[in-house]
């Protein structure tokens, strides 16, 4: 299991994509231990790794994002936050969080939703004085909302994981997800009274009541979404599709930005990006095989039980171990390579509940995806914008500490995950 661990490690610093480190891992554990017999199960438990009904929900969550994309929802977005918060002081940055918090409400996908907003924000808060290193790095920020504020990509895996409903998961990340948005809102505030941040353009009440009435309706996707499930007149993957066929309607007779001409180029990139992180679902699902196989988690459960005597210990051991995989290796491959490990632990040892133990994974590994020495949404970023990574994590090191003090109080409140689980 060391040669195999080691490896693994080794292949992904060579450069090869992590899901075929995954593949790899797996067939050298086999090798090593000479257990031949294990291969005919390779190819089954890779497509057990994704023979799931959950699944499903992936593809139209990125269908959704796509569509909202090419049909210029995320500019009325925009707009809407402006007539909220843009007049106050430092309200352009108000303006990045809650866009953001809404397109997370509709995207779920942090590098995605940073590479859109990245191109609408950073421009318009650079013309009112703003650092761009700040503005990219605010807006890194404001993207991991979307992993975490339904839908998410990353719950549905982690239900899928789990074996815990989809729409559990999705519901779970809703109280989180706006708390986190107060917290900005609250850094926002100070950083703007040090930094003598500029206050945004005054509006009128007319002109607040045009920008309401002309985006209001690019809301629907989030509430069909978000309303089908709390009702419980659909599940996760069937609300999905209703809300992929609600952002072609907007798109196309609101906005009238989207042509029914894109839909094959939009489905084509949906499908490619569904690909890659259904064949990571595949991969890392035969690499847990194999750790199982290696008796790694029950290894793991005697030197954490060694450490953690009670649940808010462990939670907070697992915070810490998380954010040191987050920093290295991308959110859904880290999923799937630590909850069959943590997972058994928290709720057979500790008796943690999975959804609240799925919230704080996912939240963990995001703030991974903001921090060093990868720190992937802050090169999102970059290549968009041509900020500097590094200087970015300095300048919005307030965002990485509050967001730090969340996952604490998550770790010891978990009503906090599951105030609107059923």
């Amino acid at each position: 299991m060391a040669l195999t661990i080691g490896a693994f490690f080794g292949i992904m610093l060579a450069g090869v994509p992590i899901a075929l480190c995954l593949c790899l891992g797996a067939l050298i554990f086999i090798a090593a231990t000479g257990n031949m017999q294990l291969l005919p199960n390779y190819p089954l438990q890779m497509f057990g790794g994704v023979d799931s009904y959950g699944l499903i929900a992936i593809p139209l969550f990125i269908l959704i994002g796509e569509i909202m994309n090419g049909g210029g929802i995320t500019r009325r977005i925009v707009d809407l936050a402006m007539a909220f918060v843009g007049s106050l002081k430092g309200g352009l940055a108000y303006v990045n969080i809650l866009a953001n918090m809404f397109v997370a409400s509709i995207l779920g996908s942090a590098t995605a939703q940073v590479a859109i907003m990245a191109q609408v924000m950073v421009p318009e808060m650079e013309r009112k004085g703003y650092d761009k290193d700040f503005a990219a790095g605010l807006t890194a920020y404001g993207g991991m909302l979307g992993p975490i504020i339904p839908p998410s990509v990353m719950f549905v895996v982690y239900a899928v994981l789990a074996q815990v409903s989809v729409s559990d998961m999705l519901m779970s990340g809703i109280v989180p997800g706006v708390l986190l948005t107060i917290l900005f809102f609250l850094i926002i505030a100070a950083m703007g009274f040090v930094y003598n941040y500029p206050a945004g353009d005054k509006l009128t009440l007319r002109e607040r009541t045009k920008i309401v009435l002309n985006s209001a309706p690019t809301l629907l996707i989030p509430i069909v979404i978000v309303g089908s499930i709390l009702g419980g007149f659909a599940n996760a993957t069937e609300a999905a599709a209703v809300g992929s066929v609600a952002a072609l309607l907007i798109g196309r007779y609101w906005t009238r930005q989207l042509s029914f001409d894109q839909l094959p180029q939009m489905m084509l990139r949906a499908g490619v990006y569904s690909a890659i992180v259904l064949f990571l679902v595949a991969a890392a699902a035969v690499f847990s095989w194999v750790l199982v196989y290696g008796k790694v988690p029950q290894s793991v459960a005697a030197s954490i039980q060694a450490i953690a005597k009670d649940p808010v210990t462990f939670m907070l051991l697992v915070n810490v171990i998380l954010l040191v995989i987050g920093t290295v290796i991308d959110g859904i491959p880290g999923l799937i390579m630590t909850v069959p490990i943590l997972l058994p632990i928290a709720t057979e040892v500790y008796a943690i509940d999975p959804r609240h133990f799925g919230v704080v994974v996912v939240i963990n590994l995001v703030l991974g995806l903001l921090s060093p020495p990868v720190g992937l949404c802050f090169f999102v970023a970059a290549a968009v914008t041509g900020a500097k990574p590094g200087k970015m994590f300095l300048v919005t090191l307030p965002f990485f500490i509050i967001s730090c003090v969340l996952l604490v109080l998550l770790s010891i409140y978990p009503w906090l995950s599951l105030a609107l689980v059923k």
